[in-house]
């Protein structure tokens, strides 16, 4: 039995009836959230073969928007039948799955509720997410290839966020992962990386383009060949 006086029932039954013709007024108004008319007459356009989906992009968008709309108010008018019903048995006002009284500042807020709120079913947010969401996390080590497999070389995801940043990105030296790094140049993802070569004094070492002439290029690999104290420090008499 409900704890509801008749005068409450009465002014909840009120509520209820105003938004189902509100609800109904809404789904008329709007022919049925322009679902009485087809995606081809809404858009305008003779045929969608011939078009590329992003073409119509917009296009589908509303009309899974209006999808949505339309459903969200078709269970609204469900709730609500559902509800008059119930006042019709005697049965509104009480959980139906803990038959405990439902409290009238809940009924005020959602006159057709047929739930406490400790077992409303609307408050149990499913945690299910889409299958392809496996393949977008992480969403740049994952490419990473030569993280996973041994001697990998080969062009993976880490080169192309590289190429990609060199255009410039938002990070500070702060957020470098060189901690030693002094130029914005070197900020970037394994920025000390062989480039073009294999050992580093191939970077620094060079000959004319008829291939008689050699001479070093001192660049900071040269520096820091030099001083690691790595090779032949007769090439400090060099000159570039």
């Amino acid at each position: 039995m409900t704890n509801l006086t008749n005068a409450q029932l009465r002014n909840l039954r009120s509520q209820l009836i105003v938004e189902k013709a509100a609800a109904e007024h809404r789904l008329a108004s709007s022919e049925h959230y322009g679902l009485d008319a087809s995606l081809r007459d809404m858009s305008g356009d003779l045929s969608a073969y011939d078009n590329h989906p992003a073409d119509a992009a917009t296009e589908t968008y509303e009309r899974g928007k209006d999808l949505a709309l339309h459903e969200q108010e078709e269970l609204h008018l469900n709730r609500i039948e559902a509800a008059l019903a119930a006042m019709e048995d005697g049965s509104y006002g009480t959980c139906k799955t803990c038959g405990e009284p439902i409290t009238l500042a809940r009924l005020e807020a959602l006159p057709d509720t047929l739930y406490c709120m400790v077992h409303s079913p609307r408050q149990h947010v499913s945690d299910r997410r889409p299958a392809e969401e496996s393949f977008m996390q992480p969403p740049f080590g994952r490419t990473s290839m030569d993280d996973h497999e041994d001697g990998y070389n080969g062009f993976d995801g880490e080169d192309a966020w590289q190429i990609v940043e060199s255009w410039g990105n938002s990070d500070s030296p702060a957020m470098s992962e060189n901690r030693d790094v002094t130029s914005y140049d070197d900020i970037g993802i394994e920025a000390d990386e062989a480039d073009g070569y294999v050992e580093s004094f191939e970077s620094f070492v060079a000959t004319d383009i008829t291939g008689t002439r050699r001479y070093i290029v001192r660049n900071q690999a040269y520096d820091e060949y030099i001083e690691h104290d790595e090779g032949d420090h007769l090439l400090e008499n060099e000159r570039g």
